[in-house]
């Protein structure tokens, strides 16, 4: 029904900035969220950021106020604007849409793309 694709991971330098994206392919209901996991190479994937179908947002304390995650609702799109980032924002990211239909959420990831931050 739905495919997510997340693009834009690379290596940047400490103090640079990133701007990932992630769209998704099919139908998206009127109530949903986006989200912006991470996965660093030892630990556990954790979420990161999170946009709701009313624009609210929320940030984990360790990216708050470096991090910005906007939605295009035209382009069935996310991004999550990264800036200011170092070593330790190295991992996997991923997005995910949570879409409720009737009674029923489905939930969708994209593959992952890898931020590498080193010098």
């Amino acid at each position: 029904q739905v495919q997510l694709w997340d693009f834009g991971g690379d290596l940047v330098q400490p103090g640079g900035s990133l701007t990932l994206s992630c769209r998704a392919d099919g139908k998206i209901s009127s109530i949903y969220e986006f989200a912006w996991y991470r996965q660093p190479p030892g630990s556990q994937r954790d979420r990161i950021a999170r946009i709701t179908s009313d624009g609210t947002t929320q940030y984990t304390d360790s990216v708050k106020g470096r991090f910005t995650i906007s939605r295009d609702n035209a382009k069935n799109m996310v991004a999550l604007q990264m800036n200011n980032l170092s070593p330790e924002d190295t991992a996997v990211y991923s997005c995910k849409l949570s879409m409720t239909e009737g009674l029923v959420t489905a939930h969708f990831w994209g593959q992952g793309t890898q931020v590498t931050v080193s010098s």
